[in-house]
């Protein structure tokens, strides 16, 4: 089952398209990441699902909903983290969850929720007093109150520090697990990578590439890397090798193949290779890979 679609969604500010037909679905209990540079089109979808702003032209569904006309039945089932906060300076970290819990129909415990994203020392502290990574926990909490079935996660680890981002991860895989949907945006690659079951890399307003994690990674060729020894001719392979002084390196799109070749042909010829490493192209390389198109 399909918790959002969108599809054809078209988006401008005056005449400039910021959104220019995108397309992608996401599954109940899955995790979407949207990638892209500053000025994608990623923060711009985000608000058409949330219902902050109507398509030009496509078609956005939420639940079955159209977000825009049905942004309030909607805000039972949706947990919102947007890049921009909206925290009252003047309150406490306890007395904020607080005020939230009587503007929504789902409830949570505050203790337990403090708990979970590691505020519970700080319940007491004013938001104004807070560090802008606390703050980035205090809207993490807000948007995650309650389990809402669908969470929609605008930058979310943006100012954390790693041990913060890591625990963030954690909590949303927990949130996965127990069926909540999870739409995000990311600057951190290794975060998308780490979490996301199906990815969109967006660059001009358009999705370039999208798919499952592995659908996306095999755009580009993987790498064998290894270190020959003083003397030592490579053998010929499928990849494209190329060799800089005893530093070998393959591109391959036939990775165990080449692999298994080059092994062969090690062991047949008693070549010790240092350093051996392979791996597939990794997000970044995708990501800068677009960027330059």
């Amino acid at each position: 089952m399909n918790v959002i679609e969108v599809s054809g969604l078209t988006y401008r500010y005056g005449q400039f398209v910021a959104v220019a037909g995108v397309d992608f679905t996401v599954g109940e209990g899955e995790i979407f990441a949207l990638l892209g540079t500053n000025g994608a089109g990623k923060t711009t979808t985000l608000e058409v699902v949330e219902g902050f702003r109507r398509p030009a032209t496509g078609q956005v569904r939420v639940f079955g909903l159209d977000p825009f006309a049905d942004r309030t039945a909607l805000s039972a089932r949706t947990g919102v983290m947007s890049q921009q906060t909206g925290l009252i300076g003047e309150l406490t970290v306890a007395e904020t969850l607080a005020l939230w819990r009587g503007l929504t129909s789902r409830r949570d415990s505050i203790p337990e929720l403090l708990s979970t994203v590691d505020l519970a020392g700080r319940s007491d502290v004013a938001v104004e007093k807070l560090s802008g990574g606390e703050r980035r926990r205090l809207d993490f909490a807000l948007a995650i109150w309650g389990q809402p079935p669908l969470v929609v996660l605008d930058e979310p680890t943006t100012g954390l520090d790693p041990e913060s981002r890591q625990q963030l991860w954690r909590i949303v895989e927990r949130l996965k697990d127990s069926g909540t949907s999870v739409l995000l945006t990311t600057h951190y690659l290794e975060e998308a990578q780490a979490l996301a079951d199906h990815v969109a890399i967006m660059h001009g307003g358009s999705v370039q590439l999208a798919g499952t994690l592995s659908e996306v990674l095999s755009e580009q060729p993987a790498r064998i890397t290894a270190t020959l020894p003083p003397g030592v001719v490579p053998p010929r392979l499928y990849g494209d090798l190329v060799l800089d002084g005893r530093a070998l390196t393959v591109q391959t799109r036939t990775l165990q193949a080449d692999l298994y070749e080059l092994l062969r042909w090690a062991d047949q010829a008693g070549v010790a290779l240092m350093d051996l490493n392979a791996s597939q192209a990794s997000l970044q390389e995708i990501f800068l890979a677009i960027g330059k198109e």
